[in-house]
């Protein structure tokens, strides 16, 4: 039978390993969101963002916000990738998430597929990760920690 300061010991070497997963988990996240968004905005890079530009002009909204998109597909996953201000990041790219649910697929958000999965699963998975970060932070693997945006 484990003596009780072993058994404290013990413990506390299971909630270390737990605590790491965590930061673990996190940093695995972060990466994965920032990676995958950061492809969409290459695309914007590449090809402009004429397309959103017209999308908002036909909407009655100022073309000029088109723009946002690069904050929200550049910038905060570059950001999130590195674990710089992550909730701050995170909001951005969650916010850019909705504007892009609203204004591209605004018939889709309670649609679902043949298949029966959600049509705008894709966007969804983005949303959601990205308000996991805002509510967690970005972990111990991230460049900046200290502030209440990290």
């Amino acid at each position: 039978m484990m003596n009780p300061a072993g058994y404290y010991l013990f413990n506390q070497k299971i909630l270390n390993m737990k605590q790491q997963n965590i930061h673990f988990g996190l940093l695995i996240l972060r990466l994965t969101l920032g990676v995958l968004m950061l492809f969409h905005g290459y695309t914007k890079i590449i090809n402009g963002v004429e397309g959103i530009e017209n999308t908002l002009i036909d909407k009655g909204l100022p073309g000029f916000i088109a723009y946002g998109v690069y904050v929200g597909e550049v910038i905060a996953p570059l950001m999130l990738i590195v674990g710089f201000r992550t909730r701050l990041a995170a909001f951005l790219f969650s916010f850019n998430m909705v504007v892009a649910a609203i204004l591209a697929h605004p018939n889709d958000i309670l649609a679902l597929t043949d298949y029966g999965t959600w049509a705008i699963e894709t966007l969804g998975l983005f949303l959601f990760g990205g308000l996991a970060l805002v509510f967690m932070g970005g972990g111990k693997f991230a460049i900046s920690s200290k502030s209440w945006w990290d």
